[in-house]
């Protein structure tokens, strides 16, 4: 290899390292999976996490992105060791983060690197990452909420928050199928409906007569005929109409028994995120054990309009869209104010199995 070879060839990899920086914080996560080689390899065991192969870089990167509230990354020149049409490297590493949860910190790593000749250019064959130094104090400052970005387009990142009318726009077929088999990687049934009718004919399907059923309060389960069909046909065991029986002041226990482990739980969520999370929201909490885990089997039905890129977005969509107007419908109702005191993010299904979320092509609820 001649020098100016060699000088090429270390332009083109440092160039390829600062590409997937820029990639990572434009949350472009399709061009980062094309960084690597079609087998290629991102390790994380620090995280943990491991994807092989470039779908796997890129359905792991948006999952890990959707827990973000802010993340940046610098990236600072290290070694490139070079042989034929491979290389080896390492890239030093700066980060700031802070999660959706609240975990944040900042931390000093290394990229551990193995680099391949393409006819596409130069590619990572491997990246393993490595922590050298982690401070999980509290971080001061914050990210401006127009430079999160909610999207996978490096525009987004400097695009100004979505307004809430977006919220209601059906989502695309292929946004539905992107969404489903995320759902199903993570250990959901996940099944594309035409509309409510064909979900009400469903649910008859999935739970039998006689189930112990709790229905969450949700305007897509009541303008569907499903709220109906459960609670009030007597083919179930339905648990809403028991508690609403039930002296408050002298039944909450008898009712917090009742609402938290059923033997189905059917509702809809907030939000559902293409990486495969479902959002739920709720003032006093008391449905969202039997959504976390309580109940044997949950079912979820989810109108196209709540299809949301991530978890972020899924997080403004409560705020700015359901919020507001499920506080209209308890003032009406009730007489007070709603709020969202508790928050269920299901980003995962460890019991392959038990939940099954029915995605609609039609918009309705909230």
């Amino acid at each position: 290899m001649n020098d100016f070879q060699a000088v090429a060839d270390r332009v083109e990899i440092e160039a390829l390292r600062g590409e997937f920086t820029d990639a990572v914080m434009m949350r472009d996560r399709p061009r980062l999976a094309s960084l690597f080689t079609p087998d290629g390899a991102l390790r994380m065991p620090n995280i943990p996490a491991e994807q092989v192969g470039r779908e796997e870089i890129r359905a792991g990167g948006e999952r890990l992105q959707s827990l973000w509230d802010f993340f940046v990354q610098n990236t600072h020149p290290g070694t490139i060791l070079l042989d034929g049409d491979t290389a080896t490297g390492r890239a030093y590493i700066q980060e700031l983060a802070r999660t959706l949860d609240g975990r944040q910190g900042l931390n000093y790593a290394v990229y551990h690197d193995r680099y391949q000749r393409t006819a596409e250019g130069w590619k990572f064959a491997e990246r393993v990452y490595e922590v050298r130094y982690l401070d999980t104090s509290p971080l001061a400052g914050t990210a401006p909420h127009a430079a999160q970005g909610s999207g996978t387009n490096p525009a987004d990142a400097t695009a100004t928050p979505a307004p809430a009318a977006s919220f209601t726009d059906p989502a695309t077929a292929e946004r539905l199928e992107r969404v489903a088999a995320a759902l199903r990687a993570g250990g959901f049934a996940a099944e594309i409906l035409d509309d409510a009718a064909a979900a009400r004919a469903r649910i008859k399907d999935l739970v039998p007569e006689g189930a112990s059923v709790l229905t969450g309060a949700s305007e897509t389960l009541r303008l569907s005929g499903i709220d109906e069909d459960i609670n009030a046909s007597g083919q179930y065991d339905a648990i809403r109409p028991r508690v609403l029986a039930i002296d408050r002041a002298t039944g909450a226990d008898e009712i917090r028994r009742l609402v938290a482990s059923p033997e189905f739980v059917v509702n809809s969520v907030a939000a559902a995120t293409e990486t495969g999370s479902l959002v739920l929201a709720s003032g006093s909490g008391s449905q969202l054990p039997a959504n976390a885990g309580g109940a044997a089997h949950a079912v979820w039905i989810i109108g196209a309009q709540k299809v949301v890129p991530d978890l972020s977005t899924a997080l403004r969509r409560v705020e700015e869209h359901a919020l507001p107007l499920e506080n209209a419908r308890a003032q009406a109702v009730y007489g007070m104010p709603s709020a969202v005191n508790r928050l269920l993010i299901l980003n995962a299904e460890p019991r392959p199995g038990r939940g099954t979320v029915l995605l609609l092509r039609e918009a309705i609820g909230y």
